[in-house]
């Protein structure tokens, strides 16, 4: 099964009852019309995108040490995952798919980073739960996000919709406006270009992980050249 076939059955369950939380229907088409004005709103195509430069970051790992995208170019390409955060259970299941492939990635000589504008301990929570051997990058603001082309401001009827699902986001983030990241998914090389893009405003859609090995294997074959 592959991951996209998970968050299809997953979305068909929560739709049809058969998850933890039941929505109702108007919580239900709340959702569906926020996701679809995200899509119509054509900010996805505005991301950044392969053959851009990515910005540079420095950010804390789940332990608050620094992270810096600058060190770990310096040792190999970079994949870097933009999700919403621990109590998103599509982001969880995409976070475990990661790492089910995190050795090939490895072995091409690159390393995988999540950034999520969650506080670090709810990244700590997110390591232990997904059993992640990746960091998990806290982005207060999701101002990297922003930087990126991916960072959105929740509409009034959603964030309602939220706070009666009992995700807080401003007590999860530990910040008063409630934005979050597109999720996406980076491959940067070693010199800081984009090589690969993939940028979602669905989050129930997610692309499969293995679509990152021949594009690293390109970048491997580059630098070796």
């Amino acid at each position: 099964m592959t991951l996209q076939d998970k968050l299809d059955a997953m979305r068909d369950d929560f739709e049809n009852g058969r998850f933890p939380l039941v929505p109702t229907r108007a919580q239900l088409q709340t959702m569906q019309r926020a996701t679809q004005a995200l899509i119509d709103s054509g900010q996805a195509e505005n991301a950044l995108r392969a053959g851009d430069r990515a910005p540079e970051f420095m950010l804390q790992d789940a332990n608050g040490d620094s992270v810096s995208s600058r060190a770990l170019l310096a040792r190999g390409a970079l994949v870097a995952t933009f999700y919403r955060g621990v109590w998103c259970p599509y982001c969880n299941y995409d976070l475990q798919a990661l790492e089910e492939v995190r050795a090939e990635v490895e072995v091409r000589g690159a390393s995988l980073a999540a950034l999520s504008p969650q506080t670090l301990a709810n990244s700590r929570k997110s390591q232990r739960d997904t059993k992640l051997g990746f960091p998990i990058l806290s982005d207060p603001g999701a101002a990297v996000a922003a930087e990126f082309g991916l960072r959105f401001a929740l509409p009034n009827d959603l964030i309602e919709v939220y706070r009666q699902f009992g995700n807080d986001l401003p007590k999860i983030n530990d910040d008063p406006a409630w934005v979050l990241p597109m999720p996406a998914r980076y491959v940067i090389g070693m010199d800081g270009m984009i090589a690969y893009a993939e940028v979602n405003p669905d989050y129930t859609q997610r692309p499969d992980p293995a679509e990152l090995l021949p594009v690293l294997n390109g970048l491997r074959a580059r630098t070796q050249a």
